[in-house]
């Protein structure tokens, strides 16, 4: 038996341990991003905008357009259009044609050999996985396809019926000829801005949305790990979303209302994402903890005193409230009342510093939006005036603004950000434009972007994580037909890059590009519905939404079973049901139509028991005493006095009462007689 034992064991060990045990089935991740990947006619289509197109036609079209997929992923897909799938071993030897390819430039500046390579999954695998060189293989049918297997070398054949594109077809394999007259063609121009966008690597290709809110989501903030998320809305609530701990069904774990009827319009988070600040339309900011517990409230100023300095708060609704960049003690809020403060978050009962803007008119003027720089040593304003301000933090300063646009928009100002070195500042607005400040010389706007409907008090400006890409969203107008776009533009060629459809009906407020995770987060809804919308590419982005979206819903237990409470109501039941009262009785029989029919009973003789005459001696009580014969018929008929008399000599005879116990001192008593001949005379 031993043996057999020993036998067994090194069987066994041969053998790995899930031998035998049923696994788990489990989706494909490629099936689980293509049913998160965008729509081609609803979502996105990206396009590029060139100053030196020769039409501005053309160029206003193709901005309007909504983009469809990601610049790299829309270059593989041509590449597989153009491939000759008959045989595949032809096709690799082929794409070793020899000529002069255009090879793109990506944003770290290394050239972009050939078309993108298809991703993992896609069925497309090139022979012995070499590297694509040179333009795609031409179609099938063209001239370029030899009976040999040997690559073409030199220029290529002319194609039959003279200069220009194929007639038949084929594709011409080198570089394009240009068309007569010197003009570029409209499908080369399209492979150019191709080409030029191929290189910024934009997350588009995929989307989830974090649903939940009733109305618009104006406020967002991604802690810097990107683990969680936070969405404040206009329907008053805060919703805290965990990627590690949020499954495919996209729910938040925790709602918060700060304040109620108030709405939400700024969340950030500490340096140490411990700690989060929330910002409503009341005068006071608060402070969460990282689970959203309450860990205090700053204090309100007096409003009957005129000067703001000498309050110990704001005195009306708060506009905006960033977190320092460095220090974790240390925020900075906005406020309708007309000036800023810097708190200290360990004391909640009175701020560091008030700052007053400077206005071109005396009164006060709300300031609109504030920002820290990536050093927390300058802070930008956005007052209501439309002015710019910064102040640089230093000894001894004050409220007076080391640099001062007077006029740097027409409206209010929405949105202001800062590069991380301090050379570029952006300002957002409600007057539909979006400009672009130099800080060494703010007279006049470097760049200036127009036609960006702007609704939102909210609506920002954010950079791409390298910081080549500035991105915006847009409003929806009632005539236009766009929807809400999210606008992507180059920030050394001060241009637009790419217009991307978040949503057909919903207005695009704040926006995100997280540096870590490399993901895109828009924010979207309007006065019925909002929600945050997340853009990635299962290729370059990491963690967040890949990590939730693949984690399947838990499946219910026995545990989770609970059944349905059946409530009895005792009074139900004829015999616990109580006696209605008399006045429902009697509205019930005049309800009745044969009871409330019968008229009353006349009354006969005397009333007993509280109603005249129809008792008729029924109750214990009258029988009794009638046949007692303490009641009689006729004893209403007759006099008092008589009825009282008549028994006078009977008790003066018999006396049985008090009569006998006053006999000896009781007085006799002497009535009256009358004289009748008195009355005659």
């Amino acid at each position: 038996m031993e043996d057999e034992a020993e036998i067994f064991e090194g069987l066994r060990s041969q053998f790995p341990l899930s031998f035998g045990k049923q696994s788990k089935s489990e989706t494909p991740l490629e099936l689980i991003h293509n049913a998160t990947r965008r729509a081609a006619a609803a979502a996105t289509t990206s396009t590029a905008v060139n100053s030196d197109k020769p039409s501005a036609s053309t160029s206003s079209d193709k901005a309007n357009a909504f983009p469809s997929l990601s610049s790299s992923s829309k270059g593989w897909l041509d590449s597989l259009k153009n491939s000759n799938p008959r045989n595949p071993k032809k096709k690799a030897k082929e794409d070793e044609l020899i000529g002069p390819p255009r090879r793109p430039v990506s944003s770290d500046g290394t050239a972009i050999i050939g078309p993108p390579r298809p991703p993992p999954g896609s069925g497309v695998v090139d022979e012995d996985d070499e590297p694509v060189i040179g333009p795609p293989r031409p179609r099938p049918g063209g001239d370029g396809d030899d009976d040999d297997d040997e690559p073409m070398v030199g220029p290529p054949r002319p194609p039959p019926g003279g200069e220009g594109e194929d007639d038949d077809g084929g594709s011409m394999i080198g570089p394009p000829r240009p068309p007569p007259g010197g003009m570029q063609s409209d499908s080369d121009e399209d492979m150019d801005e191709e080409d030029e966008n191929s290189g910024y690597r934009i997350p588009l290709s995929n989307e989830i949305v974090l649903k939940g809110h009733t109305k618009v989501v104006a406020a967002l903030a991604v802690d810097h790990s990107g683990s969680r998320v936070l969405s404040g809305s206009y329907d008053y609530t805060v919703r805290m979303y965990d990627f590690q701990g949020m499954n495919s069904r996209l729910q938040s774990f925790r709602q918060l209302e700060p304040f109620e009827g108030h709405q939400i319009r700024g969340l950030s988070w500490s340096p140490t994402a411990d700690r989060f600040l929330c910002v409503t339309g009341s005068a006071q900011a608060k402070i969460y903890d990282r689970d959203g517990l309450t860990l205090g409230e700053f204090v309100k100023g007096d409003m009957y005193i005129r000067d703001l300095k000498n309050t110990k708060g704001h005195i009306s609704g708060l506009t905006c409230g960033e977190w320092h960049p460095k220090a974790k003690e240390t925020i900075l809020t906005s406020s309708e009342d007309g000036s800023l403060r810097i708190w200290d978050v360990n004391d909640f009962k009175s701020q560091k510093q008030v700052i007053k803007p400077k206005l071109s008119r005396p009164g006060r003027v709300p300031v609109t939006t504030c920002s820290w720089d990536r050093e927390g040593k300058r802070i930008a304003g956005g007052i209501g005036d439309g002015s710019i301000q910064v102040w640089n933090i230093k000894a001894g300063w004050g409220s007076r603004p080391d640099i001062y646009v007077a006029n740097g928009h027409t409206d209010d100002i929405t949105g202001i950000k800062f590069s991380s070195d301090g050379l570029t500042l952006l300002s957002r607005s409600f007057d539909g434009s979006l400009k672009v400040w130099d800080l060494r010389q703010m007279k006049e706007a470097l760049q200036v972007f127009d036609d960006l409907p702007n609704h939102y008090a909210q609506t920002n400006i954010t950079f791409s994580p390298d910081e080549q890409l500035f991105l915006t969203g847009t409003s929806i107008e009632r005539e236009s037909t766009t929807g809400g776009l999210l606008c992507i533009y180059d920030r050394a060629k001060l241009e637009l890059v790419s217009r991307v459809g978040i949503s057909p009906t919903f207005s695009v407020v704040q926006c995100a590009w997280h540096p870590r995770l490399n993901q895109i987060f828009a924010t979207v809804g309007d006065r019925h519905e909002g929600g945050t919308h997340i853009l990635y590419d299962p290729t370059i982005s990491e963690r967040g939404a890949l990590v939730c979206v693949a984690r399947a819903p838990r499946k219910q237990s026995v545990d989770d079973f609970q059944a349905q409470p059946v409530i009895h109501n005792p009074h139900a039941l004829p015999l616990f049901r109580d006696q209605p009262s008399r006045k429902r009785q009697r509205e019930k029989i005049l309800k009745d139509p044969l009871k409330s029919h019968k008229p009353e009973l006349p009354i006969n003789g005397p009333g007993h028991g509280g109603r005249v005459g129809s008792t008729k001696g029924s109750l214990l009580t009258q029988y009794l005493l009638k046949q007692g014969g303490l009641i009689k018929e006729t004893w209403m008929e007759e006099d008092p006095r008589e009825a009282i008399l008549k028994y006078a000599d009977v008790a003066a005879k018999d006396p049985k009462f008090i009569a006998p116990a006053y006999a000896e001192t009781q007085p006799e008593p002497v009535f009256a007689k009358s004289d009748s001949e008195d009355e005659e005379k």
